[in-house]
């Protein structure tokens, strides 16, 4: 079995983690050939090129395999990928990110791959961006689904908004957890030197974030609870772990609301080392706009850290309401201060929610049960 992933970059985000952890995975199967093709990478978010190049013809880096909707170098990109196709020969080729998603899958049936598999970690289309751009992006998707044989989804609610929105057919997707290595936060500590190295002290209460400084990750709806947070909670303080182009920004807002002291940026942080991070929180808040099934949940979950979301995509599917913590619709800002005011003030609650919500994840998102569920996935497609 011969299997070629493509992705459009490797920087540090639970996508890019998810499609590095399957394609390790697979090549530890014995009959599985695989290799993996992505974008250059650049930018402050960081780089897991390191990861998969220490292997030799593990990784190919496509020059004109850009984020940017670029029509020339897109072209370019497309020709580039199917002659990667015709020499590799792959069996099958799963594809994973919007522009990656699109010009490899049709990459992919102009070589004449018997098997086109996509992930949907997160639509590329919704309420999150413009008319013009939903128009542009959701008829991409309508083409490329022509020759997908198959959709992996995150979380079932990516099932939902493509087949609403008329993206493939029922019975062409298949749910997979995005699995990780779970025994490191299965063991994290609030570790009481990472927390003085931060200036954290052992008494604060610490609400944490896992997300690149970017839009739509919900950095701006803690800022504009933290001041009445900070009256409710004194011994509170903010802990953003990750880096991007909106770093200063963010630092400045801090400053705007006289809330320097408050806010914690760890810069870039190796993904081997969130666990260090995730184990000195209280609790962890992810209120994105736009993801599949964020990461960040499942591994405060593992940690045992009661978890706040908002109700956004799959979301609901790990963080279940006052069982594993709280979903709030989204802006739904009065209830993110009573919940975070509540686990500031009730440890008995945030012991009785960890519990529950590192149960969860023991069973449903180690990485391997991820690799083993692909695995037989593309077993099956071939069978046909």
């Amino acid at each position: 079995m011969r299997v070629s992933h493509v992705i459009t970059r490797l920087v540090v985000g639970g996508a890019q983690e998810n499609t590095v952890s399957s394609v390790l995975g697979l090549r530890e199967i014995p009959g599985v050939d695989v290799d993996l093709i992505s974008g250059p990478t650049t930018g402050p978010e960081g780089t897991l090129e390191p990861s998969v190049a220490k292997f030799p013809g593990l990784l190919t880096i496509v020059p004109d395999l850009v984020r940017p909707v670029k029509p020339w170098q897109d072209w370019m990109a497309l020709r580039e990928l199917e002659q990667i196709f015709r020499r590799f020969k792959p069996d099958i080729v799963h594809t994973h990110s919007g522009k990656a998603g699109v010009v490899g899958r049709l990459a992919a049936h102009r070589a004449g791959v018997p098997i086109v598999v996509h992930t949907i970690h997160g639509a590329s289309f919704g309420s999150f961006q413009g008319a013009v751009a939903n128009a542009v992006f959701s008829e991409a998707e309508r083409i490329a689904a022509d020759v997908t044989d198959h959709f992996v989804v995150v979380a079932n609610a990516m099932t939902d908004q493509y087949l609403a929105a008329g993206i493939g057919r029922p019975g062409q997707f298949t749910q997979i957890f995005s699995g990780f290595d779970i025994n490191p936060f299965l063991s994290a500590q609030n570790d009481p030197e990472l927390r003085q190295q931060l200036g954290i002290a052992p008494d604060e209460f610490v609400v944490g974030k896992l997300a690149r400084l970017v839009e739509l990750k919900g950095h701006d709806d803690i800022f504009a609870v933290a001041p009445d947070l900070v009256k409710q909670c004194p011994k509170i303080k903010f802990l953003f772990v990750g880096d991007g182009m909106y770093r200063e920004r963010f630092a400045a807002t801090a400053a705007k609301l006289g809330l320097t002291d408050r806010f914690v940026f760890t810069g870039l942080v190796r993904p081997s080392d969130v666990c260090r991070y995730v184990g000195i929180m209280d609790a962890l808040v992810h209120l994105s706009r736009r993801e599949g099934l964020p990461r960040a949940l499942p591994q405060a979950m593992a940690a045992g850290k009661p978890v706040v979301a908002f109700d956004c995509d799959g979301a609901r599917e790990v963080c279940l309401n006052q069982k594993t913590g709280f979903l709030l619709a989204p802006e739904d800002h009065a209830g993110l201060t009573l919940r975070l005011t509540e686990l500031c003030r009730e440890p008995e609650l945030r012991e009785r929610l960890g519990r529950r919500g590192q149960a969860l994840v023991r069973d449903s998102f180690p990485v391997q049960r991820m690799v083993d569920d692909l695995h037989s996935l593309y077993r099956r497609l071939l069978a046909r």
